[in-house]
């Protein structure tokens, strides 16, 4: 089964990333046929600046390598080197309602976060289907939030194999129910937009000071705490032991431990957890040709089965 995800490189990548997709990826990748891409154009909707952009799509690269990303059974490339999807974009724009599109609440969401309202952003999901429908994709991994996507992308696809025969593959997507949102330092979903992360890659003593401002309430050291309410006790779950999950929850609802004691003990565990990959990934950075070499061979791989499409849907709509 081809499975197939991107990855905007609009920062450092954090946790919130790994455990929210990253891991997920690396995972199906054992018995699926990944395509893995890079989403430099879709990072353009937020305009990054040029060298910004450039640094990293390398620092994602590197990220993803440096974690598992197996290359034997992982095509993975940037967005921008396989130009073959910004024209099926095009083409699926023209069949692309604009109620649909208008009902997307992704476009209103960022927004709402301040990124000034272009056209990029509004046929943001168009490109998205470009990008899922050009490599014939079986399933898309993705977070419950994002489930209207691939909804977005299969009424694309339908409306085109309705009025031109049928060219695309229809994709199911698959939600990521494993992991919870992620929280980030302030208790809101971690992201770079409210600059409450912690990065996968951090020094670790910056990886400690950020663990202690995790926001917190009031109760005292003796008093007895609810573990669900708790964002440290949300972090420590996605890298403690299931044993050490339950002494911790002992802990809290017994009272006598401050969540002091529990940032510390999850400062200890992040940088346990991610010590293994620290390696591989300063490796990466002192072979930056290497990196490269990766994501030009995933890109002739990606354009081979990109081109085959989109010649089908250019013969469909009669541009052969």
């Amino acid at each position: 089964m081809r499975v197939l995800s991107g990855i905007q490189p609009s920062g450092r990548l954090h946790i919130g990333n790994y455990f929210g997709a990253m891991r997920q990826h690396l995972q199906l990748q054992a018995e699926n046929e990944g395509f893995y891409f890079i989403a430099d154009y879709h990072a353009l909707t937020s305009g990054p600046k040029p060298d910004d952009l450039r640094q990293h799509r390398l620092a994602v690269a590197m990220d993803y390598l440096a974690l598992g990303l197996d290359t034997n059974k992982t095509v993975f490339w940037c967005q921008s080197d396989v130009p073959e999807v910004t024209e099926l974009s095009w083409i699926l724009s023209c069949i692309t309602p604009m109620g649909l599109l208008q009902r997307c609440v992704g476009y209103k969401d960022k927004i709402a976060q301040g990124l000034s309202a272009n056209h990029g952003l509004f046929a943001y999901p168009v490109l998205q289907a470009a990008d899922i429908l050009i490599f014939n994709s079986n399933l898309v991994p993705v977070g419950a939030d994002q489930k209207q996507h691939i909804e977005v992308t299969r009424d694309i696809a339908e409306y085109f194999n309705n009025t031109y025969g049928e060219v695309f593959v229809i994709p199911k997507e698959h939600i990521i129910a494993s992991v919870a949102v992620v929280p980030g330092l302030d208790g809101r979903k971690m992201s770079k937009s409210y600059d409450n992360t912690i990065e996968i890659f951090e020094p670790e003593a910056s990886v400690k000071k950020k663990v202690m401002r995790i926001v917190t309430d009031s109760t005292p050291v003796e008093g007895a705490k609810d573990p669900d309410k708790c964002n440290v006790f949300a972090l420590l779950k996605l890298v403690a032991s299931q044993d050490e999950i339950k002494e911790w929850d002992a802990k809290y609802r017994n009272g006598g431990t401050g969540y002091g004691q529990a940032k510390k003990k999850l400062a200890e565990l992040l940088i346990e957890y991610f010590r293994p990959f620290r390696q591989k990934r300063a490796e990466l950075e002192q072979n930056l040709d290497y990196v490269r070499d990766v994501l030009a061979q995933g890109a002739e791989k990606a354009k081979a089965v990109a081109r085959e499409t989109l010649a089908k849907a250019r013969k469909a709509v009669g541009l052969d």
